[in-house]
């Protein structure tokens, strides 16, 4: 292991199924998605039955507040305990150059390890290493009791670089013929392909390093944004995962005063993309509510006031074309109601973005019980299918340009919770790589 204080990172030991174990059964999707299609998880358990796999490491978030939860908690870190015993793990020392391709896209990204110390989620934090959205902190607690005694952690979690010239990951596609291959597979139900190739040679990290220092050189990025002397570095801004880093970092806090500062938990596993990799799609997050107990439409319009326009569309298909396509000047969205398809449109919005205008309004809706949850939901199909049940309500929104990511965290602080998602749920990292944590 070796760390970069002035970079936040560190060079890990990161733990790799041994030669033998089959990987399209090991590698499963992030525990964040399908939370409302269990019916996914049930394929993924038959399909893995007692396969090693790392979905007998990790908690499906649809899992969350079930009956099911403790128990599978307890067996996660059993299963973590005897996949080391069994020595079904292998260590590997130094980062990882992997490569996510799916639907023709090809996705690059370096595995590494983010240190804590130089992370801060609040609103307006100016450290190194930034949330891009609000983080619940009620949400923290349950992700809490899964990492907090785990001896392993797995990551899910993807974090950006601002790096439009393409200097400091993309170089390294040009060495593939050097590096070792580490695993090279189809991943499960057409989800795409992953490979990963070892960066263990010294001068390849030396490389990485020297092109990352310079994006984090502080008159270089006060230039790049016009910004004051007083502006600190924004290094890696949060993509994937704002919650799990988030988790992390409380454990450590909680845990810094009796371990000390050079604990494995101080660093967590991310991978690190370049949001201006033109595999990388940032796709919108819509919103379904369930048990819905009031007229949807009668609620927008004392929430709005006169400061909305409501106009009914032909079909489903025409509404989302007509939100794919909506000017960046105009704030509209989806709805699907009632077996209506409608396009809302806030004539004074009250945020930069049109989901920061509608988030307030949902929020609203569970806080005074007019709705029993909300869910957030990757892909149109999806909020159709779910919007058509008895007492659902689907609201589809557009999306953002992500070339403006860090720009608006600079400036603006950061955004309302689940505004973008990179890529659509089965494009979602999966889990392949671990590092011990205790």
């Amino acid at each position: 292991m070796k760390n970069y204080p002035s970079l936040g990172i560190q060079v890990p030991d990161i733990l790799l199924p041994k030669p033998g174990i089959d990987f399209a059964k090991w590698a499963v999707i992030a525990c964040d998605q399908f939370t409302s299609e269990p019916e996914y998880w049930e394929v993924v358990a038959n399909h893995v039955g007692d396969a090693p796999s790392t979905y007998h490491l990790i908690l499906p978030e649809v899992m969350l507040g079930t009956s099911e939860e403790q128990a599978r908690i307890r067996t996660t870190r059993e299963a973590m305990q005897q996949y080391l015993a069994d020595g079904l793990l292998i260590e590997h020392p130094g980062m990882i150059l992997v490569e996510r391709s799916i639907d023709g896209r090809a996705r690059k990204g370096i595995l590494l390890a983010l240190d804590l110390e130089q992370y801060d989620y609040s609103i307006g934090s100016q450290t190194l290493i930034r949330a891009t959205e609000g983080t619940i902190v009620d949400r923290l607690p349950p992700r809490m009791r899964i990492r907090e005694g785990a001896p392993l952690e797995l990551p899910h979690i993807l974090v950006l670089i601002d790096d439009p010239q393409k200097t400091v990951i993309e170089p390294l596609y040009e060495a593939l013929d050097n590096m070792a291959r580490l695993y090279d597979f189809d991943l499960m139900f057409d989800s795409g392909h992953l490979t990963g190739y070892s960066l263990a040679d010294s001068k390849l990290e030396a490389q990485f390093i020297s092109n990352l220092e310079k994006l984090a050189d502080p008159a270089a990025f006060r230039g790049r944004y016009g910004l004051k002397e007083d502006e600190q570095v924004l290094l890696f801004a949060m993509g994937d995962g704002n919650h799990s880093l988030a988790t992390a970092k409380a454990i450590w806090e909680q845990n810094k005063p009796v371990v000390g500062l050079e604990h494995p938990s101080r660093y967590a596993l991310v991978e690190i993309e370049n949001v201006h990799d033109d595999g990388l799609a940032f796709e919108p997050i819509h919103r379904v509510v369930f048990g819905l107990k009031s007229n949807l439409l009668a609620e927008m319009k004392t929430w709005y006031k006169d400061a909305l326009e409501i106009t009914p569309q032909p079909d489903t298909k025409r509404l989302f074309e007509m939100i794919d396509g909506v000017p960046a000047d105009r704030q509209s969205i989806g709805m699907l109601y009632n077996d209506q398809a409608l396009s809302v449109t806030f004539t004074n919005p009250t945020s930069n973005l049109a989901v920061g205008t509608l988030q307030p309004f949902i929020d609203m809706l569970i806080g005074e019980q007019v709705v029993d949850r909300v869910d957030y939901i990757h892909g149109g199909e999806v909020v159709q299918r779910l919007s058509a049940e008895k007492g659902n309500a689907g609201f589809y929104l557009p999306g953002m340009d992500k070339g403006e990511l860090f720009r608006t965290v600079i400036l603006d602080g950061v955004l309302p919770r689940k505004t973008f998602s990179m890529g659509e749920a089965r494009e979602k990292r999966f889990y392949m790589e671990c590092r011990k944590i205790a």
